[in-house]
C-alpha cells in the first residue's frame, strides 16, 4: 500500500481476505473509514493518539500509544498503512489466542529481543494505568500499582526465574490466571 492509493486492488483485497478473514464487505467498509479518517492513506501517530484520546478521555493515553503504534507499524516506517491496520485489527477480532497473545507480547516487548523484561511489563502497566485512570480499575487490592501488578504477574508467569518472560511463559502464565486474560482483554 502506498502514500497514492485510492482504491484497493481486486488482488490486495484477496491476500486481506486471506490473511485477516475479513469478507470482501467488511473490507471495503473497514477501507473507506480509514480514507475518511486518513485521507493521504496513513495513519500517523498524531492521529492514532486522537482517536486513543477519544476512547480513554478518563486517563492519559499518551504512553499506551506509542507502544500500541509501534506494534500496528509492522512496517516500522512511522506510519500506519491500511494493511498494517487491518492486519492488526484483524488480529483483535478474529485471531486466535494465542495469536492475540503473540501480538500483546510484541507490543510488551519493547526492546524487541524476544522476551518481555521486569522493565518491560512495568512500563506497559504503568501506560496501561495511565490510560484507564486508577479509579476505573477494578483491581484486587493488591494491584492497585503497576509495581504490585507487575510483581504479581512476574511471579506467576516466570517459571525458570530468569528475570524474563519467553513468548511460551508468557501465554501459558496469560491463560493461567482469569484476571490477567480480563486486563489483557480489555485493552
Amino acid at each position: 500500500m502506498g502514500k497514492h492509493h485510492s482504491k484497493l486492488s481486486p488482488e490486495m483485497i484477496e491476500e486481506l481476505v486471506n490473511r485477516t478473514h475479513f469478507s470482501h464487505h467488511d473490507l471495503r467498509k473497514w477501507y473507506k473509514g480509514f480514507m475518511k479518517d486518513c485521507p493521504d492513506g496513513m495513519l500517523t501517530l498524531e492521529r492514532f493518539a486522537k482517536a486513543y484520546s477519544k476512547m480513554f478521555s478518563k486517563g492519559d493515553p499518551s504512553r499506551f500509544v506509542e507502544h500500541a503504534f509501534r506494534v500496528f507499524d509492522a512496517k516500522h516506517d512511522g506510519v500506519i498503512d491500511f494493511e498494517e491496520y487491518i492486519c492488526a485489527i484483524a488480529v483483535s477480532a478474529n485471531g486466535k489466542l494465542e495469536e492475540k497473545l503473540g501480538w500483546v507480547f510484541n507490543m510488551y516487548d519493547l526492546d524487541g529481543d524476544g522476551y518481555i523484561g521486569k522493565d518491560d511489563l512495568l512500563e506497559i502497566l504503568r501506560s496501561i494505568y495511565q490510560m484507564v485512570g486508577t479509579g476505573m480499575l477494578n483491581l484486587p487490592a493488591d494491584e492497585l500499582t503497576p509495581e504490585d501488578r507487575s510483581a504479581k504477574m512476574f511471579a506467576l508467569m516466570d517459571t525458570n526465574k530468569d528475570d524474563k518472560l519467553s513468548l511460551e511463559e508468557f501465554i501459558n502464565g496469560v491463560k493461567s490466571d482469569q484476571s490477567i486474560l480480563d486486563l489483557l482483554r480489555s485493552h
